[in-house]
Parts: structure tokens; sequence; C-alpha cells
């Protein structure tokens, strides 16, 4: 399926083909939102995922939850870029946080010890929850004037 999309310039309006994804993409006041359509999240689909996930790191709205309420299956080796990818949005001051993990994926991230190295939530909702905490914690901590006292 194709989408077309037209474009206004100072002399002329165009019009530029866009190639549908394989993601839902929802842009929030604090955070976007990434949901696979794919029940399986393919190594060539993480790959895609991960360049969509890093130029978030270039836009004002940096914090990204990845939704996999569509996802039944992962490879290993998506799962441990997930972990990489979640280490580079930490290292970047960035919040990276999964939702809606089904059933059959947490079953495959617990075998392959990578659960409880992801920050994931059971809803989009409690990752928000997440990255407003997150946000704060940075603040808390980039802020100068905040001291702790001994006693």
């Amino acid at each position: 399926m194709q989408l077309y999309t037209l474009v206004k310039t100072d002399s002329s309006i165009k019009l530029y083909q866009i190639t549908l994804m394989n993601f839902k993409i929802d842009t929030k006041e604090k955070f976007t939102v990434i949901t696979p359509v794919s029940d399986v999240l393919s190594d060539k689909l993480t790959a895609e995922l991960i360049q969509i996930a890093t130029s978030c790191l270039q836009k004002e709205i940096r914090n990204l939850v990845v939704n996999l309420q569509n996802v039944f299956s992962i490879t290993e080796t998506s799962a441990s870029q997930l972990v990489k990818l979640g280490q580079t949005f930490q290292e970047n001051n960035a919040s990276f946080v999964i939702c809606t993990l089904q059933p059959p994926v947490e079953e495959q991230l617990e075998k392959m010890d990578l659960l409880d190295e992801l920050n994931v939530t059971p809803t989009e909702s409690e990752a928000w929850d997440i990255v407003q905490m997150e946000e704060i914690e940075r603040e808390l901590l980039d802020n100068d004037d905040f001291e702790f006292s001994e006693e």
C-alpha cells in the first residue's frame, strides 16, 4: 500500500510517495510511541526499529516507548538489540520503556535472561508514568542548586 502526500513549496506543489512502514508511530507530549505492526519482531524489523528510535534522540521529544502489543515472537538477536537500544537511550539521558509484552515474548525474554535488563511495564499508561518519573529524576540530578546535607 502506498500513501501520497502533497507538499507545497514557494513556487509549486509536489507529490511525494511514502511507503507505509512496519510501525505505527505516535508522538505524545513527552514521548514517542512506536508500535510494530508485525506479530514477529525479526532481525530486519528490529534494525528498522533501531533506526527510527535513534532518530528520536535527535528530536525535542527524546523519550521512547515501544509498544509490543502485536508481537508474539522475538528473535534472540532482536532481544539483545533492544537491551542495547535501552542502554543507548539511558546514556543519552532519555527514557526507553517497553510496554504490553505478550506472554510468549515475556517468556522468551525470561529464558534469554534479558527481561530484567529492560524497562518493562504492563500498559502504555504505566510507561508514561515511568517516563515522567525519569524526567523528574534527571531534572533533580541536573539541578546544581540541589544539595544533599549531611547530618
